[in-house]
């Protein structure tokens, strides 16, 4: 089942503006010094989330006989997805601090904890909640406690990440070209390229969104991410990947992330991995005209030459140096899912002749047009692009390239902000399944389908009885006093309305129901194959 991500989005940011008015009212620090203590008490929040959801897990588990009836271990919680955190982490427990006490010297406490117990998070956690009043902080900490942040699904780091870059931007703190990649891209991405098994690795991580929702993946078809991927990640922003490791850690995952000079993908190729790996995902920053030629001229990740080199021995545009690297990194039967500027497909010049090399190697498997507003912070257009190494080799696959154009595909969840839904997700992956011969798994998408529609309308049954029960009786109420006779009589008209819209009413739901019991009657009695 694909995950609703944007469910509760205007309440989310309502919350996220009363933190941050809070904040300005209260304390004395700029908005790039209170955003990773914000940070931090998030990571509290999805923690304990977390930490619940996998403990009902577990009890479950063991009333079923899953598991045995033992304690549950730090790995039995990392196999769901979570943390095993002592009560003086958990984001309720810590709340309970006393009002005279220091809620401050808890969170403190609480960050090197979980630190101390969990190795890939040392020194990574925000440590500064004592330079906020009490009373500040135990505003903050009772915003995040409530029912949209303890049921939030889905890469809320990133999209708490991306609010704030957005209000960072307006002090032109914002890198132009950089963006948080949207959970339902991220999501079409990994059902394209289904990355279950290897190494995978995303050279532009960012919050390591991709990462969560590779794990997601795999965690639906019943594996456990950490046995059966190694992830691997460049971000040359240190708070950034920060951010990414305690994104892997508050769903239970580790990763391999580099960063700051060492991680600028232009330049450096910090883990080796040319030709390595399984997968490669990435939103890479767009357009960017200031790679310094002669620095990456004789690039290994390069086999397909420079896209072009301006006056100031700058290439050109950046685009087709990634579209290289993700082709680089992949092993023979490794696929790759990027999200690529629009003008990339239309370039002209060295950069369409790097196009026409990497189309002649038959690895572009799909491209995916999507329309503007799908990224928080930036209303451009983008495209996916999606390699598979294993069709270069395939006689009767590798000049075949898929192309959707889902521009007209996209659910308005708020004024500036669009996605895909999860229904929408599926089609195109659908879409894709039957490009590669797999009809059997659409046929059983269609086939879900049906379940749900006929699964509702037997649903709608007791609902529409119900409301046809309640009208009947308000109408037996008010029929005394309406067909009291009156001259003028106001009401008549719409009386005999009323009556007229019962019997079309009661119509209708006989017949709504008979035509359900006959389609769950067919559909129960349909050959499968």
């Amino acid at each position: 089942m694909t995950a609703d991500h944007l469910k509760g989005i205007e309440e989310f940011e309502a919350g996220l503006w009363k933190i941050a008015d809070n904040l300005r009212a209260n304390s004395n620090l700029a908005s790039n010094e209170y955003f990773m203590p914000i940070m931090g008490l998030l990571f509290l929040r999805q923690a304990t989330n977390c930490y619940y959801a996998a403990l009902e897990a577990i009890d479950a588990d063991r009333k079923a006989g899953r598991m045995a009836n033992r304690p549950p271990v730090a790995a039995d919680f990392a196999r769901r997805g979570a943390l095993k955190l002592p009560p003086s982490a958990r984001y309720d427990e810590i709340l309970k601090t006393p009002k005279d006490g220091n809620l401050g010297a808890a969170l403190i406490s609480a960050m090197e904890e979980i630190e101390r117990i969990h190795k890939p998070l040392a020194g990574q956690l925000p440590k500064d909640s004592a330079r906020f009043d009490n009373d500040v902080l135990e505003s903050m900490m009772r915003t995040f406690d409530n029912d949209v942040l303890r049921t939030a699904a889905g890469d809320v780091f990133g999209r708490i990440y991306e609010y704030f870059l957005a209000e960072f931007s307006k002090q032109g703190a914002h890198d132009n070209g950089e963006f948080f990649t949207p959970p339902s891209i991220v999501q079409t991405i990994v059902n394209v390229i289904e990355p279950e098994h290897g190494i995978v690795l995303d050279p532009a991580c960012g919050t390591g969104g991709m990462f969560v929702q590779s794990s997601h993946f795999i965690e639906r078809v019943g594996q456990d991410p950490m046995e059966r991927v190694t992830f691997y990640g460049h971000e040359k922003n240190e708070t950034t990947a920060k951010l990414a490791q305690i994104n892997l850690a508050v769903n239970g995952l580790e990763g391999k992330i580099k960063a700051g000079n060492e991680a600028i993908t232009y330049y450096k190729n910090p883990h080796e991995l040319v030709g390595k790996c399984d997968f490669v995902m990435a939103n890479p920053p767009f357009n960017v005209d200031e790679v310094d030629a002669e620095k990456v001229k004789g690039d290994k990740r390069l086999p397909f030459g420079l896209p072009g080199v301006n006056k100031g021995k700058k290439v050109s545009n950046a685009n087709y140096l990634w579209l290289s690297y993700f082709y680089s990194y992949l092993n023979e039967n490794g696929r790759a899912g990027v999200v690529m500027s629009s003008q990339a497909s239309s370039a002209g010049r060295d950069e369409a002749g790097v196009r026409q090399k990497i189309v002649e190697t038959g690895a572009v498997d799909v491209m995916i047009d999507i329309r503007g507003n799908f990224f928080y912070t930036r209303t451009v257009p983008c495209q996916l692009w999606f390699f598979d190494r294993a069709k270069e080799r395939d006689e009767k696959r590798r000049d075949q390239v898929v192309m959707l154009d889902a521009r007209n595909i996209y659910r308005k969840v708020s004024r500036a902000v669009y996605d895909f839904s999860p229904e929408q997700q599926q089609n195109i992956a659908g879409i894709v399944w039957l490009y590669r011969g797999q009809s059997d798994r659409f046929l059983r998408l269609v086939e879900s389908y049906i379940d749900q529609a006929v699964g509702r309308g037997a649903a709608a049954a007791a609902p529409l009885d119900a409301f046809t029960q309640a009208l009947d009786k308000l109408a037996d109420l008010v029929e005394p006093f309406a067909v009291t006779e009156r001259n003028p009589d106001p009401l008549a008209e719409t009386w005999t309305e009323l009556a007229t819209l019962r019997g079309t009413l009661a119509a209708d739901v006989v017949a709504f129901n008979g035509e359900v019991a006959t389609r769950a009657s067919d559909w129960e009695q349909a050959g499968r194959d």
